[in-house]
């Protein structure tokens, strides 16, 4: 009989499990606010206090404006602020997934936001 190592100990039968987020965005200027063009692939910020670290993956839920069609993404965290700071609110900025939704999903955004992508706007990451 071999004994496990530690490692082994807490990894057999534990496998980490996504975050879960939903996420109701009804006003664009809330949806610029949150959408964070300058990641790789798009991103959101989602206001939460539930605790992250970078590189976690997220399964979002994301209805936006008035469309009655929830969005599924996966993502991961790129970005923490853990507590409000400001005008800033705590929560995560998540770079959307090149598949599972991700490319749908910024192609929604970007649509839905048209021209006030280019605005100069301060948003809850820049």
């Amino acid at each position: 009989m071999s004994e496990k190592s530690p490692e082994e100990q807490t990894v057999t039968g534990s496998t980490p499990k996504p975050g879960v987020l939903s996420l109701a965005i009804k006003e664009k200027a809330a949806l610029y606010a949150a959408y964070m063009p300058f990641v790789k692939g798009g991103g959101l910020f989602i206001p939460t206090s539930k605790q992250f670290k970078v590189g976690d993956e997220v399964f979002m839920l994301l209805s936006l404006l008035d469309d009655p069609a929830k969005l599924k993404v996966v993502g991961h965290v790129v970005w923490l602020n853990p507590l409000t700071q400001g005008s800033r609110p705590q929560g995560i900025g998540v770079q959307f997934s090149e598949k599972d939704g991700g490319l749908e999903a910024r192609n929604k955004i970007e649509g839905l936001l048209g021209g006030a992508l280019k605005s100069g706007k301060p948003t809850h990451t820049m």
